[in-house]
């Protein structure tokens, strides 16, 4: 690990442990579609995700992952 990522990596976690984006899979189609969340990922700072899924998954086909919207007023 290099220092610039260390670095990196620190600064991430004192700012905030809050996940920056959702893991989820697509149940379904057309505008019945709905999306199932599998669990939650967080920007490492040099272009990859840390993805952490809930419990033990079994998942076919993919997955999305979305960034967490900022809530306004917040």
């Amino acid at each position: 690990m290099t220092a610039e990522t260390e670095t990196t990596q620190a600064a991430a976690a004192s700012e905030s442990n809050r996940p920056t984006h959702y893991v989820r899979k697509k149940i379904g189609t057309g505008k019945k579609a709905d999306f199932e969340t599998l669990g939650a990922a967080w920007d490492r700072g040099d272009g990859s995700l840390y993805i952490k899924l809930h419990g033990t998954q079994i998942v076919e086909g993919g997955f999305y992952v979305f960034p967490v919207r900022e809530e306004s007023g917040q």
